[in-house]
C-alpha cells in the first residue's frame, strides 16, 4: 500500500494514540506527586488508577466512535477526536487537582479510540485481499508509538513533569491540521447506516457482530491472543529484573529491540507472509512463534539468550493484522467500523486484564513463601491462553493448502 498523505495522517493518528500511553509512563509518578505531594507509594495507586481508567474508556468508547464514522464518515469523528486529545494533552498540562488530571485521562482514553475509525478508513480504501497488508501498518504505527512514547516522555521530563503533556497537545494539534487539509472521505453516503445506541456500546455491539457467522469464535481467539501478548507490557520489567538482574538501561534496549522488530514485521514482513500462506496461514505462524516464545521465556535464565529470543517473540505479531483482515472479509461494508471498535474494545480489555492477572501470578511465583521460585510462570499462562486460542482458530480455519488472496 502506498503511503499517500491521507494514509500517513491515519498512520501518524494511530502512533499519537499509543504513544499517548507509553509517554505517560515516565513522567506520571512525578506528576502525581507534584499535584498532591504525597509520597511515590501514594502516587502508585493514583497512577494504577489513571491507568486503567484510560484503558477502560478506550474498552467502552472502540464501539462508539467506531459507529459514529459508519453514520458520519471517517474524517469527522478522526479530526474532531485528534482535537479533543489535545485539548486534553492540555488540560493534564496545567492540572492543578488529581480529580482535573483523572478527568482529562478519562477524555483521553474516549479520543484515544480513534483506532476503530482509523483501521476502518484502511479497510475502506484497501480491496479485500490486501487488507491485511494496510492492517499490518496500522498495527506497526501502534507499535512504534510504544517504542517512541516511554524515551520521548523520558526526556522531556529532563525539562518538567509537565512538558511531555504539553508536546503531545502539540503534536496532535498539528495532526489534526494536517488531516484537515489531506484526508478525503473514505466512506461514501450510499454506504453509511444509521446511528443505534444499542450497537454503539461494546456489548451491544459485540452481539450484533456475533450474529455474522464464525466471528464470535475469532473474538474469543482475538482476545485470548491478546492477553497473552499482552504479558510483555505487563511483567517484562518486573521478569527481567528478577531473572536476570537487568538495569532500567537494559530494560530499554530490550523493550526497543522488541518494538521495533515488531515494527518491521507488522509494517512489511506480513504483507510478503499473506502473499505466502494467506491470512489463515499467517495467523497460524504468528500462534506458532508465540508459543515458542512463551515456553522458553517460562524457564530461561539466561539474558543474552532472551535478548536474541526478542525479534522471534516480536513475529508472533503477524496474528492480530492476519485476524483483523479474516473479520474484515466476513463483514459488511457498511459495518467496518463497528467492527474495528470492536477490535479497539477487546485490546483495551485485554490490556485490562493482562497486568491485573499477570502481576498477580509473577507475585505469588516470586514471593518468598512460593511453593517454587519461577519468575517466568507468567510467560507459561501466556503459553496456555494462547495454545488455548490456537486450538480455536483451529476449528474455524483448519490447516490446508490455501490458495493466498
Amino acid at each position: 500500500m502506498p503511503l499517500s498523505p491521507p494514509v500517513l495522517f491515519i498512520l501518524f493518528t494511530v502512533m499519537i494514540d499509543s504513544m499517548g500511553v507509553g509517554l505517560i509512563i515516565p513522567v506520571m509518578p512525578a506528576l502525581i506527586q507534584d499535584v498532591t505531594g504525597g509520597s511515590l507509594a501514594n502516587a502508585a495507586l493514583w497512577g494504577g488508577l489513571l491507568s486503567s481508567s484510560f484503558a477502560v474508556m478506550q474498552f467502552l468508547c472502540g464501539p462508539l466512535l467506531g459507529n459514529l464514522s459508519d453514520r458520519f464518515g471517517r474524517r469527522p469523528v478522526l479530526l474532531i477526536s485528534l482535537f479533543v486529545m489535545s485539548i486534553c494533552y492540555l488540560i493534564m498540562a496545567v492540572a492543578g487537582s488529581l480529580w482535573m488530571l483523572l478527568l482529562a485521562r478519562i477524555a483521553a482514553g474516549v479520543t484515544s479510540a480513534t483506532q476503530a475509525a482509523a483501521a476502518a478508513y484502511m479497510a475502506d480504501t484497501s480491496p479485500p485481499d490486501r487488507r491485511g497488508a494496510g492492517f499490518g501498518l496500522v498495527s506497526a504505527a501502534l507499535g512504534l508509538g510504544f517504542v517512541l512514547g516511554p524515551p520521548l516522555g523520558g526526556l522531556l521530563a529532563e525539562i518538567s513533569p509537565r512538558a511531555p503533556f504539553l508536546a503531545s497537545a502539540g503534536i496532535a494539534f498539528v495532526n489534526a491540521v494536517f488531516g484537515f487539509f489531506v484526508l478525503r472521505e473514505s466512506l461514501s453516503v450510499d454506504r453509511r447506516r444509521p446511528f443505534s445506541l444499542a450497537r454503539a456500546n461494546p456489548f451491544g455491539a459485540l452481539r450484533q457482530i456475533r450474529a455474522l457467522p464464525g466471528l464470535g469464535q475469532l473474538l474469543a481467539v482475538l482476545l485470548m491472543y491478546q492477553l497473552a501478548f499482552n504479558t510483555y507490557p505487563a511483567i517484562w520489567s518486573f521478569f527481567s529484573i528478577a531473572r536476570f538482574d537487568w538495569t532500567p538501561g537494559m530494560i530499554g534496549l530490550s523493550l526497543a529491540i522488541f518494538g521495533i522488530t515488531m515494527a518491521a514485521v507488522q509494517s512489511a514482513l506480513i504483507r510478503v507472509a499473506i502473499a505466502r500462506r494467506g491470512e489463515a496461514g499467517t495467523g497460524r505462524s504468528g500462534f506458532g512463534f508465540a508459543l515458542l516464545t512463551f515456553a522458553i521465556l517460562g524457564f530461561l535464565e539466561n539474558g543474552t539468550l532472551a535478548l536474541a529470543l526478542l525479534p522471534v517473540a516480536a513475529l508472533a505479531a503477524m496474528t492480530v493484522p492476519a485476524l483483523q483482515a479474516i473479520m474484515s472479509q466476513q463483514t459488511p461494508e457498511d459495518a467496518q467500523g463497528e467492527l474495528q471498535g470492536i477490535f479497539t474494545s477487546v485490546a483495551a480489555l485485554a490490556m485490562i486484564g493482562a497486568p491485573l492477572a499477570m502481576t498477580m501470578i509473577f507475585a505469588t511465583f516470586t514471593d518468598q513463601n512460593a511453593p517454587v521460585y519461577l519468575p517466568g510462570a507468567p510467560f507459561l499462562a501466556a503459553f496456555c491462553l494462547a495454545l488455548a486460542g490456537r486450538f480455536l482458530f483451529a476449528r474455524t480455519h483448519p490447516a490446508r493448502a490455501e490458495k493466498p488472496a
